[in-house]
């Protein structure tokens, strides 16, 4: 419904992956973003990698809105990281493209030297 009534009329053709209801809330249960209160989920956002494990959370009010751009530039970090094998660390404000850090001892307290943003 919301698809229908709000997203497509947002984002021409509206949005370019499915979308599921839960309506009795189960989903929003098990990932505790279910207001028992209200009867809603709240905002929750978690990037699950293929292995099962969260790797990213957000949860917001709805008041507040959300940013794909950032979501979508951390589910870019993670799958650097993972082809890496954990041998490559995005830092803060990584983009795709843009340098990546050695995980390490030689790298604490050093990343300033490393990586300055620009």
């Amino acid at each position: 419904m919301w698809d229908d009534h709000e997203l497509s009329k947002m984002v021409e053709g509206g949005i370019p992956w499915p979308m599921a209801t839960d309506a009795a809330g189960n989903v929003g249960k098990v990932y505790g973003v279910y207001d028992e209160d209200s009867g809603v989920e709240l905002r929750g956002r978690f990037i699950i990698d293929p292995d099962g494990v969260i790797q990213a959370a957000e949860i917001l009010t709805p008041p507040v809105g959300r940013n794909i751009d950032e979501t979508i530039r951390q589910i870019q970090a993670f799958q650097v990281v993972r082809a890496s094998g954990g041998k490559e660390a995005t830092p803060a404000e990584w983009q795709p493209g843009k340098l990546t850090l050695k995980p390490g001892p030689d790298l604490v307290g050093n990343v300033w030297k490393i990586w300055k943003p620009e």
